[in-house]
């Protein structure tokens, strides 16, 4: 059974970061589960899930320091263990744009989490509309709907929740 390691990374963007960190990570001898990145402002953000046996978890570990040094990093690292199917839920892709406002993203959150609704993946961002300038805001979201509730009232309720913000959403199952 592999052992797993959850890295959060954050430096400087530069053009070799993700060539060295993966040729780092293949040198230990474990291999890449899953992996996030994405460049905010002038900074790269890379959060990843490795797998291997316990002496190549360890001796990327042992790496930490010295891929911190060399590429300007802030690591976090963490042992954790690959995530356990759950039964009984249902994933829902959630698409919003809006002219952008504060608390948009803990709005929707909010809307969510009172009804025991898992946020599994998100990531928004803005940008400046094509003929206005005006500065829109963008979400995708992937949440997971318990199958005992009813989609149809659940998305009644978040389209009126939306309307109400005056928010541009869509509510449709993964494919």
């Amino acid at each position: 059974m592999p052992n797993h390691l959850a890295i959060t990374t954050i430096g400087p963007n530069r053009v070799d970061l993700v060539d060295s960190f993966s040729k780092a990570i293949r040198d230990c001898g474990c291999s890449i589960v899953d992996c996030r990145m994405s460049v905010l402002g002038e900074t790269c953000c890379i959060m990843m899930l490795l797998a291997g046996s316990w002496d190549a978890i360890a001796k990327f570990e042992s790496m930490q320091a010295r891929l911190e040094n060399r590429h300007q990093l802030t690591m976090l690292l963490q042992r954790t263990e690959q995530r356990k199917k759950e039964r009984g839920l249902m994933p829902y892709a959630i698409e919003v744009v809006a002219v952008d406002q504060i608390g948009i993203v803990n709005d929707i959150s909010h809307f969510f989490v009172e009804r025991d609704i898992r946020i599994e993946d998100m990531h928004s961002g803005t940008y400046a509309a094509a003929h206005t300038g005006t500065e829109m805001f963008s979400l995708h979201m992937t949440i997971s709907i318990p199958t005992n509730l009813s989609i149809a009232a659940l998305r009644s309720e978040f389209m009126d929740f939306c309307d109400h913000l005056n928010l541009d959403a869509i509510m449709e199952p993964v494919k």
